[in-house]
């Protein structure tokens, strides 16, 4: 397993190119609230997060506060650790960076050819690598010794540390302007672990081990414990959002998934893996959202309960026992969810070309679009539900 040396925080982090001047942004459309990204894994996928982020960011909803898993952890710390108006280029700059070893090609028009075409590159991905993110070790790592450096992964991870250093200012990012939380996997309990800028330095190696997907990547060694992948436990960090707000201050939360719990029944064998990944990794998003709901529903309706019972009973410990006696604050929840295209397969998240890379981008933009745009959107404050959830892309594209 590998070890990384510490990181100095006290320099800043280099740009790699001039800022642009940025555009105009509109100003957030309703406040107080905090506005959230949750941000799931999914590999090559995130690139559709990085889209919905640019929408988002130019009609004013820059986040407060942003929790990631994996890929998620990746874009969260990018856009925790630069300013608001360079956010996005960082963000592009990173996607671009890491497809800059293939092609760029006019988009294919037939499905057969694009998929053809994306299977061809997700294998060159699994051979070469993605530049700044992972290389392949040589000699492989079933050819090492148990117990050598580079024994337990097959690919080495150093190139990520680099590119983090080279794009988010840690000193930025530690100063919880905005807040990072990013879950990893403890190798050795096999639990859950949050690293969180409110309560602990976060440096590159907390990135990199919220992303340590094995036998693909490292563990990664901090504090002398060793983690993996968060998205073993849980791809999708709600659930710590819901549990962790620093107040009762109101939450409108961008949940951005990469992995879609709908879907079809697989039709060959070559559409199974697609299939079990968007069913392992989707979290079961949708219903935590709607369990959440339900119980603050029934809290709602324990509270009006409680008031119409005689004064006589409202002691009783089995009435008290009723009551949520912490403060909790109105939710909003907006689903965004990668639908995948046609042509793309169980290789989607290591899929790495340039042409999926801004497939799913545009993807993301659009999604976002639909949604802000959407009339449920835009009179969601007459509604009065303490949580509310929204999934209208999804509705503007069935109504199509």
């Amino acid at each position: 397993m590998s070890k990384t040396p510490s990181t100095d925080l006290k320099k800043p982090a280099p740009q790699t190119s001039k800022p642009k001047t940025p555009k105009p942004k509109k100003s957030k459309p309703h406040t107080p609230e905090r506005t959230v990204l949750v941000l799931q894994g999914g590999g090559a996928l995130g690139s559709y997060q990085g889209g919905a982020v640019q929408i988002l960011d130019q009609q004013g909803y820059h986040p407060d506060w942003v929790a990631g898993i994996s890929i998620g952890a990746i874009n969260g710390a990018i856009i925790a650790g630069n300013p608001p108006e360079i956010g996005v280029e960082r963000l592009r700059e990173f996607w671009t960076r890491i497809t800059e070893n293939t092609a760029y090609l006019t988009p294919l028009q037939f499905n057969t050819a694009h998929a053809v075409f994306n299977n061809i590159s997700a294998a060159a991905t699994a051979i070469t690598g993605a530049p700044g993110f992972f290389k392949p070790r040589f000699p492989p790592a079933p050819f090492m010794m148990p117990g050598a450096d580079g024994a337990a992964s097959f690919y080495d991870t150093s190139e990520l540390r680099e590119t983090l250093l080279d794009l988010v200012d840690f000193n930025l990012l530690n100063s919880g302007k905005t807040r990072l939380s990013i879950g990893a996997v403890n190798v050795a309990t096999g639990n859950m672990t949050w690293f969180d800028n409110t309560r602990q330095t976060i440096r590159p190696e907390h990135i990199m081990a919220s992303g340590a997907l094995p036998p693909g990547f490292p563990a990664i060694e901090i504090d002398g414990e060793f983690y993996w992948d968060g998205g073993l436990v849980s791809n999708t960090p709600l659930k710590y959002v819901l549990d962790h707000p620093e107040d009762n201050t109101p939450l409108c939360i961008f949940q951005i998934d990469l992995f879609n719990a709908r879907g079809k029944v697989p039709e060959t064998v070559w559409d199974i893996e697609a299939r079990t990944k968007d069913i392992r990794f989707s979290s079961r998003t949708r219903f935590n959202t709607e369990m959440m709901q339900r119980l603050h529903q029934s809290r709602e309706a324990a509270k009006r309960l409680y008031e119409k019972l005689p004064a006589a009973l409202r002691d009783d410990p089995d009435a008290r026992a009723l009551l949520c006696h912490e403060t909790e604050p109105d939710i909003a929840i907006v689903h965004l969810i990668y639908r995948q295209a046609q042509y793309e397969s169980g290789s989607k998240d290591y899929e790495f070309s340039r042409n999926s890379m801004q497939d799913r981008w545009a993807a993301g933009q659009a999604d976002v679009t639909q949604t802000l745009n959407h009339p449920e959107w835009k009179t969601r404050h007459a509604n009065t539900d303490r949580v509310k959830i929204f999934d209208l892309a999804q509705d503007v594209k069935k109504s199509k």
